[in-house]
């Protein structure tokens, strides 16, 4: 038998949150064993966030030769070669594995073992015949793709996350069950790309957004030729001559349509099988290993990060996490997990991100003092690039603190880590009046939206009074 492994940290699972947590932990001279069943990088790297966003760039270079007459040039309907757009993602992939490879990590002092893991005890993990005892545990072990229970879906091909990607022909029609940001992005994607898409949404398409602000997202797919059916629940899928075929119901009755190909994104699953928490001593649910305010779980030796630890499945959530464990297992620091600043954006075109809560979500917890907005429209910078749709919104809770934002339109991604910094300092809409945006920038609009708040003060007749006043004095 090999000799046990003894090192002061061993981290299971080789995605975003395995890995800050391997690489942080090493470069403080710590003995770090990583344990990864798959390919380093996770889901982020190889089925997620960079194929994803390297699918969507394709697609908004296609829609750009489209639009450009509106710009003076005349370029034509572009040519697509689906299978070279592959290698182009594929590319992408290949560019970005070398910082999470196994040769860059045993670089960096830390031991890789490519082999299943789990616990056989509170203090002891399995991995490929190798026990490793440690002092701490991060479990960083992801979430796979939800696979629904529809009929007929086992016996018929169909894709997910995880191997659309592999996809070299391009779909003739791509039927999408699933309107959340994974499916709103692929269907955009695609449907630029050249395909026929249809989605099909249980409830209502990028349901857990506000609603104002993802209402051009959706109208936008459409105006592009994707079909989206809100409230559409699938009830069975057969293998047809030609395709998927897939039969749901809506208020209007029953309705089968036909696909060449068919993705499954109905959300993700953490991949809590097979590592034996139970022998450790770790409670967990169906969503996830239960953590306390501080990421540790109920063994004391364990702490759990990313979308194995029950939150936001997010990749920058799981860095966020990573780099809050550390502190305590390094330095004996205590921590408190934050939720209440989070930001998430959904890659469309326009993109829609969000940080903390809604109006909605303010307003039920009783904390919504006031709204503001302020439309691209009005945006200088936005005009120039045609492209005035979208609006950004604050949400207010007492004395003009900033406890959400969410903003629609081009380059709402890139805003959102603006009001992200807002949201996670506490800052006011006075903070955001004051600071002094350069022009032209689409960022301007959030300066735009704080001044709004103090519209109401220039109606006042004390204020104008005291201006009246102090101008009596030269």
């Amino acid at each position: 038998m090999a000799p046990i492994l003894k090192p002061d940290l061993c981290v299971i699972g080789g995605g975003s949150g395995g890995l800050t947590t391997a690489a942080a932990a090493a470069a403080f001279g710590v003995d770090v064993v990583l344990v990864e069943r798959g390919k380093m990088g996770g889901d982020c790297l190889n089925y997620g966030c960079v194929p994803s966003k390297a699918l969507l760039a394709a697609g908004k270079h296609a829609a750009a030769i489209r639009e450009a007459e509106r710009f003076g040039i005349f370029a034509g309907e572009p040519r697509i070669d689906f299978a070279a757009v592959k290698d182009h993602v594929r590319g992408v992939i290949a560019a970005i594995a070398p910082n999470d490879s196994v040769e860059r990590f045993e670089s960096l002092g830390v031991t890789v073992l490519q082999a299943d893991a789990s616990f056989v005890d509170e203090k002891t993990v399995s991995a490929g015949g190798q026990l490793v005892q440690a002092r701490r545990f991060v479990v960083a072990t992801g979430s796979s793709p939800l696979v629904p229970p529809i009929e007929g879906l086992a016996e018929t091909p169909f894709f997910t996350n995880e191997t659309i990607f592999d996809l070299y022909e391009r779909p003739d029609h791509l039927v999408i069950v699933g309107g959340g940001p994974i499916g709103m992005e692929m269907a955009q994607a695609h449907r630029r790309l050249g395909s026929k898409v249809t989605v099909l949404e249980g409830g209502t398409c990028l349901g857990r957004d506000d609603p104002e602000l993802a209402a051009p997202v959706i109208e936008r797919l459409r105006e592009e030729g994707v079909v989206v059916r809100d409230f559409a629940k699938v009830l069975a899928v057969a293998k047809g001559e030609a395709g998927p075929s897939i039969t749901f119901e809506t208020d209007g009755g029953r309705e089968t349509i036909e696909a060449s190909h068919l993705l499954i994104a109905v959300g993700r699953a953490a991949n809590v099988d097979g590592l034996g928490l139970d022998a450790a001593g770790i409670d967990y649910t169906a969503k996830g290993i239960t953590v306390r305010h501080d990421l540790r779980t109920t063994n004391r030796r364990v702490y759990a990060v990313g979308d194995i630890s029950g939150g936001p499945q997010f990749t920058h959530v799981a860095n966020y996490q990573a780099g809050l464990v550390l502190r305590p297992i390094l330095f004996r620091l205590p921590v408190r997990e934050r939720r209440d600043h989070l930001p998430h954006v959904t890659f469309t075109d326009p993109e829609l991100g969000q940080v903390g809560p809604t109006e909605a979500e303010a307003k039920a917890s009783g904390l919504l003092k006031d709204v503001v907005s302020w439309p691209y429209g009005e945006n200088d910078r936005a005009q120039a690039e045609r492209r005035t749709g979208g609006q950004i919104k604050l949400v207010l809770g007492a004395k003009g603190k900033i406890i959400g934002a969410g903003v629609v339109g081009l380059s709402a991604g890139e805003i959102t880590n603006m009001l992200s910094l807002a949201v996670g300092k506490a800052m006011t809409v006075a903070d955001l009046r004051d600071f002094i945006s350069p022009y032209p920038t689409l960022s301007e609009i959030g300066k735009r939206a704080a001044t709004v708040y103090y519209r109401p003060y220039t109606k006042k007749a004390l204020v104008r009074g005291a201006v009246r006043l102090l101008s009596r004095f030269g």
